[in-house]
């Protein structure tokens, strides 16, 4: 044999050596693909999961994976831009062959994620998104682990008539998608509790002096202040302002994650102390592990992980309970298996039904939190409250 058509075949022979090595590889591993925004205006949420899910799966695999089978984390970029997540599905399903897919932050972004999912016939557990539509489309492969964006305001409706009993309101929005929404949710709140609205005013996110605003709010004299803002920024800016023009109503009510991120509170300083807001997680919240999870995620990483990390954790663990149960790794049976979840998590319990519009959608508790001496406080309902709440506001005077 001449010395070329021998090199050839040992070429080819390695080649193909190398294919088996790594099919071998990927029989091995147990694929699951993650879809999170890790550049664009929610990356800092995206990076946060991004750890907690890496989190989650290293202690997984640690304890001998599943069936002695280790879970392989397949993370994509979806830029919080639809075409870019798109794109990113596409991959994971048709390249990458993963058996079930997580994340999901950006609601329009996981919209879209969800109908590709279910087209493809993937199981797609939603662990962020809080757009009601995600489950309301009779998506046979969709799941979502937290509350719906509507639900939201139940304990809004819970306090203001228990305990604060306001009868004027402000409301304050940012000029988003998602601002408008959450306005169109607490408009029908504030009518079925007889609110009457002094001012319902606008802004653009790119604002960054509120005063003239604010002084027109201090003007009408509201009994509350309710302020749409899912940037940090925002929020901050809007409270630090408040206090300088001695803007003292009988409560300060923030909506979306803005007045509840640890940030919040290190940023705005004692203007941030007795505002309050609606939050689905917080590290005292009555679920085993939620504080350690806080804490190593601390130690772990040298930021704090917020809800978006505790969601995306609890989202691995949903998956690898379904994996145990499934009877194949596969996406049909990896549905069939989610679809029967019932457990506890640090995010809560998790069991998803089917309810009003909702289908395959976990039911969790909103709670009502409130930043007492610099710790962000659960103070509604009573019965897990980890302290009792200030009000009226001006009782800090």
């Amino acid at each position: 044999m001449k010395k070329p058509d021998r090199l050839l075949r040992m070429l080819c022979l390695q080649a193909f050596l190398s294919i088996l090595m790594v099919g071998t590889v990927s029989a091995d591993n147990i694929k699951v693909g993650v879809l999170l925004p890790l550049t664009g205006k929610l990356a800092g949420a995206g990076e946060i999961e991004q750890n907690s899910f890496v989190m989650a799966v290293d202690e997984i695999n640690e304890a001998g994976g599943v069936a002695g089978r280790k879970i392989d984390l397949i993370i994509e970029d979806s830029a919080t831009n639809a075409d870019v997540g798109g794109a990113a599905i596409e991959k994971l399903t048709s390249q990458d062959r993963v058996i079930v897919l997580a994340g999901g932050c950006s609601s329009p972004v996981s919209q879209m994620a969800a109908a590709m999912a279910q087209e493809r016939e993937v199981p797609f557990l939603v662990n962020t998104a809080s757009a009601d539509e995600i489950t309301e489309m009779r998506r046979k492969y969709v799941f979502r682990l937290n509350p719906p964006a509507s639900e939201h305001s139940r304990i809004h409706a819970s306090f203001l008539t228990k305990v604060a009993r306001v009868k004027t309101v402000a409301i304050l929005y940012e000029n988003t998608p998602f601002g408008r929404f959450r306005l169109k949710t607490f408009s029908k709140l504030r009518r079925k509790i007889a609110l009457r609205v002094v001012l319902k005013q606008s802004y653009d996110i790119s604002t960054r002096d509120f005063r003239s605003l604010l002084t027109t709010v201090k003007a009408r004299k509201p009994d509350l202040v309710y302020m749409i803002s899912h940037n940090i920024l925002d929020a901050t800016l809007l409270t630090q302002q408040a206090v300088e023009l001695n803007l003292h109503p009988r409560l300060f009510l923030g909506s979306a994650a803005g007045f509840a991120l640890p940030g919040f509170n290190e940023y705005s300083g004692d203007a941030s102390e007795y505002v309050c807001s609606a939050v689905i997680w917080s590290p005292s919240v009555p679920y085993p592990g939620a504080g350690s999870f806080y804490d190593r995620f601390i130690t772990k990483y040298d930021t704090y992980p917020d809800y978006h990390g505790a969601q995306a954790y609890s989202a691995m663990y949903v998956i690898a309970d379904a994996l145990k149960r499934a009877k194949s790794f596969t996406p049909i049976d990896m549905r069939d298996a989610l679809a029967e979840t019932d457990m506890m998590t640090l995010f809560g319990p998790v069991k998803f039904i089917s309810y009003g519009k909702k289908t395959q959608q976990n039911r969790l508790p909103t709670y009502l939190a409130q930043w007492i001496n610099g710790r962000l406080e659960i103070v509604w309902p009573r019965e897990v409250a980890t302290a009792r709440y200030a009000y009226p506001f001006l009782s800090k005077q």
